[in-house]
C-alpha cells in the first residue's frame, strides 16, 4: 500500500473543495474525541465527508485488517461512499459490498481485506456469519441513514452483526431525519449529537400543479413542456405508476430513465450513470431514488404521485436545493384530491410558458475494461482522442468500475465511434465498445 495520506487540505485539494462547511467542522472536531455521535443534517450536506474525514484520521496504518465498518440501507449509497473515499486519495483501500453483486467479486477483493468495509446488513451479515475476514480489528462502526436501515427491515442482520464487533469504541449514526428511536443493541450510550437539521436556510420552493383528471399524464407533460431540458426526478409510489408514465413519455418521444428496487441492480446502476451523464434528463423514479444515491444537483423534482408520510417528502425535496443551490418541487395532484397535511402547499404554478425539450445531446458507450485490467480515464481519453479522433469538448463523462467503464459522447457520434474503437486495445486489453 501506497504510503497513506492524512493531511486534510491534500484530501479537500484532491476532491476540489476548498472549505468545509460548518456541520462538517463540527463533526472533524467532535467524531475524534466522542465515543458515540449522532450526525443530523439534510440530504446533500455532504454527510460522508463529515464522517470520512476522521475515520481516515483513525486507521493504523501497520494494520492490516478491517479497521471500519459502514453499514448502510442501499446497494446504491454503498457505491456512492465507496467512491468518495476511494476519490479522497487516502491510500487506505476501501470496497463496497451488497446484495445483487456477484458473491465471487467479494471473495475476491475480500482476500486482501480493506482498510474501511461499507455494506448492506444482508451482505455483511453474510460475511461475518462465513468469517471470509478477521472482525477483531474492527473499532468504528458507521449506520450511515440508520434511520432507513431500520425501517426497511434490517434490524435482525444488524443486531447480529453489532454483537460481533468485540473490539468497538467508536460508533456514529448519521440520518436526515429527526426522532427515529434507537434500539438498545446498537449500543449507544451517551451520544453527542449534532444538529444541523434546522440549520439549512431553504432554497426550495413548492409549487402546486393541479390537474383537471385523475391520470395526471397530460398535466404532467404540460409541465415537462414548461421545464424543457431541465434535469430532474419524477417521484412514483409504485413500480406499475413509473412503467404508466414510462410508456407515455416514450409514446411522446421523451428521453427518460426508470429506478425503482424492482430492477436488476445493473439496471438500477447504468440508469444512475446516464442520469448523472446527461443521457437522460429524466428519471421516473419511487421514494428509493430519495436519498444515498449519487446524482448530481437538479432543478427541480415532480410528486407525480404524492408521498404517503412526511419524511418521504422531505428526502424527495432534498433531492433539488440542496446546499447553496435553488430548486423547485413540484406537487401534482387532481383538482378533487386533498394533500396530506405535511404538504403546505398554496402557490400554484404558472405553466403556460413553453420550452422545447430537446433530444438529449449525450450517450453513454460500455467499454469492457476496468481498474482491474490496470485502465486508468486518461487511457480511455487517449483512445476516443486519438483513435476516436474527437475533440475535447465532445467527451463527457467517465466512469471507471472494477471490470468496465462507462464513457458518455455525442450522441450523433456514437455508431461511427462503435465502429472505430470496437475491439481496440486498451493497455493489454482488447476491449468490446457498444451503446449502452
Amino acid at each position: 500500500m501506497a504510503e497513506p495520506v492524512k493531511n486534510q487540505a491534500e484530501i479537500l485539494e484532491k476532491l476540489n473543495i476548498s472549505a468545509l462547511n460548518p456541520m462538517q467542522e463540527e463533526a472533524l472536531h467532535i467524531i475524534p474525541n466522542t465515543a458515540n455521535t449522532i450526525l443530523l443534517s439534510p440530504t446533500g450536506t455532504g454527510k460522508t465527508l463529515a464522517f470520512a474525514l476522521p475515520l481516515i484520521q483513525s486507521l493504523d496504518p501497520d494494520c492490516d485488517d478491517i479497521q471500519a465498518l459502514i453499514l448502510v440501507p442501499s446497494r446504491e449509497l454503498a457505491i456512492q461512499i465507496e467512491q468518495v473515499i476511494r476519490s479522497m486519495g487516502s491510500g487506505y483501500k476501501v470496497n463496497a459490498v451488497y446484495g445483487g453483486r456477484a458473491m465471487s467479486k467479494d471473495k475476491i477483493e475480500l482476500k486482501h481485506a480493506p482498510a474501511i468495509l461499507v455494506g448492506t446488513p444482508g451482505r455483511v451479515d453474510d460475511h461475518f456469519s462465513n468469517e471470509r475476514f478477521s472482525k477483531e480489528a474492527i473499532k468504528t462502526l458507521v449506520l450511515d441513514e440508520f434511520d432507513k436501515s431500520l425501517e426497511v427491515g434490517f434490524e435482525y442482520e444488524m443486531r447480529g452483526i453489532i454483537k460481533d464487533l468485540t473490539a468497538l469504541n467508536k460508533r456514529v449514526l448519521t440520518s436526515a431525519t429527526q426522532g427515529v428511536e434507537i434500539p438498545d443493541f446498537v449500543g449507544l450510550k451517551n451520544p453527542t449529537v449534532i444538529d444541523y437539521l434546522h440549520t439549512k436556510v431553504s432554497k426550495l420552493a413548492i409549487k402546486l400543479v393541479i390537474s383537471p383528471d385523475k391520470s395526471k399524464l397530460t398535466t404532467l407533460l404540460e409541465l415537462l413542456k414548461h421545464l424543457g431540458s431541465q434535469q430532474g426526478i419524477i417521484f412514483c409510489n409504485l413500480k406499475d405508476s413509473i412503467q404508466t408514465v414510462s410508456d407515455f413519455l416514450n409514446k411522446h418521444r421523451i428521453t427518460h430513465g426508470c429506478f425503482n428496487g424492482g430492477m436488476e441492480q445493473k439496471d438500477r446502476e447504468r440508469a444512475l450513470i446516464k442520469f448523472r451523464n446527461g443521457t437522460y434528463q429524466l428519471l421516473i423514479a419511487t421514494d428509493l431514488a430519495a436519498r444515498g444515491i449519487d446524482v448530481p444537483e437538479m432543478e427541480f423534482i415532480i410528486h407525480y404521485e404524492l408521498p404517503l408520510h412526511k419524511e418521504e417528502f422531505i428526502h424527495r425535496n432534498g433531492r433539488t436545493a440542496r446546499v447553496s443551490a435553488k430548486g423547485t418541487a413540484y406537487v401534482l395532484k387532481w383538482k378533487d384530491q386533498l394533500l396530506p397535511e405535511f404538504i403546505d402547499a398554496t402557490d400554484v404554478a404558472d405553466t403556460s410558458n413553453k420550452s422545447t425539450i430537446k433530444p438529449t445531446y449525450w450517450e453513454t458507450l460500455f467499454i469492457s475494461g476496468g481498474r482491474k485490467d490496470k485502465i486508468s480515464k486518461g487511457d480511455i481519453a487517449g483512445l476516443f482522442f486519438k483513435q476516436g479522433k474527437l475533440k475535447k469538448d465532445q467527451l463527457g463523462i467517465i466512469e471507471l468500475k472494477q471490470d468496465c467503464a462507462f464513457v458518455s459522447i455525442p450522441a450523433s457520434l456514437a455508431e461511427g465511434l462503435v465502429s472505430e474503437l470496437n475491439n481496440s486495445r486498451l493497455k493489454k486489453k482488447k476491449v468490446r465498445v457498444y451503446v449502452v
